[in-house]
């Protein structure tokens, strides 16, 4: 299913900092730094691990392709079809358990400190790719757009979560003394490291245009140019997501990079949103590029207090 983008029909529109947030080219990185946050939480990690055959990359592959998919429905889509997709989350998490190894416990997957924690890394990772890579927000643009993730929160039962950039901070903070770099975080780390990307991912935004397979292919060859100068280019997505992670999350992983990668890190982000803005508009997914429409057509009206 599609998500019928509308300009007052979702949780957000065409006014959010999320929409500009979520707009932008930057959905891979930010979706990979947040599962390396992710997995310093042992619970997360072996929950994700014991449920889901990481070490098989279609299946990994599959994963990231539903949670993006389900990113792209919650941001764009329809109140209707947000809650729908979550209420399938909801359902499929509801159903799963992992065994803790360090107490012999088992824990539920949507326990909620769980869902808590991919809650907050996954609202600070956007967040923070999207200001390394340049985009301009003021700190009361990013105040809100953590407020506005409040909205996707409730869709999976969560009500006590961040309110602003402080708030999110403090909690990441707070939570510290629970993380720790487990056998499980070092291989979900590595792994997202060398992610073996695959046309799949990429195919389906071709395929809607209804077009001919050969006109298909023929629109497909500069993601694919794309696709192979991004996997072979250092530092990969990976890496790059990697080169953003807070100080104290690398330190755990043992990696103890100074400012010159983080300076990197930051240059390589804003080189991938110019190169990606260059890009033909029929190549841009589209949600993206309904929602930017929406957001240009009410920047233009009078009186316009749009955040395009």
């Amino acid at each position: 299913m599609k998500a019928t983008v509308t300009s007052g029909g979702g949780l957000f529109g065409p006014t959010s900092i999320t929409w500009r947030i979520h707009t932008e080219p930057l959905a891979w990185p930010a979706v990979l730094r947040a599962f390396q946050l992710q997995a310093l939480h042992p619970r997360t990690i072996r929950g994700i691990a014991q449920n889901c055959l990481l070490d098989d990359p279609e299946v990994a592959r599959e994963r990231l392709r539903r949670q993006l998919a389900y990113l792209t429905m919650r941001t764009f889509g329809t109140r209707e079809q947000a809650e729908q997709a979550a209420e399938r989350v909801r359902r499929v998490h509801a159903r799963l358990i992992g065994l803790d190894t360090d107490t012999g416990t088992l824990f539920r997957v949507d326990d909620e400190e769980n869902l808590r924690w991919v809650h907050c890394v996954e609202t600070s990772s956007h967040l923070e790719v999207a200001l390394r890579a340049g985009v301009p927000l003021t700190g009361a643009e990013a105040d809100a757009y953590v407020a506005e993730q409040r909205r996707s929160a409730s869709l999976v039962g969560l009500r006590d979560v961040p309110g602003d950039v402080a708030e999110l901070h403090d909690y990441l903070e707070g939570m510290r003394p629970y993380l720790s770099a487990t056998d499980e975080a070092r291989d979900a780390l590595r792994r997202s490291l060398s992610p073996q990307l695959s046309l799949r991912l990429l195919w389906p935004w071709s395929r809607s245009h209804g077009a001919p397979l050969v006109t298909q292919a023929a629109a497909l060859r500069p993601r694919l140019a794309a696709l192979c100068l991004w996997s072979r280019s250092l530092p990969a997505a990976g890496a790059l997501a990697f080169a953003t992670l807070p100080a104290w999350a690398k330190e755990m992983y043992g990696c103890h990079a100074g400012k010159a990668t983080e300076y990197a890190a930051g240059t390589a982000l804003k080189a991938l949103r110019v190169a990606a803005a260059a890009l033909p508009e029929r190549l841009v997914a589209p949600e993206i590029r309904a929602a930017r429409g929406l957001m240009r057509a009410l920047a233009r009206a009078p009186g316009a207090d749009v955040a395009a």
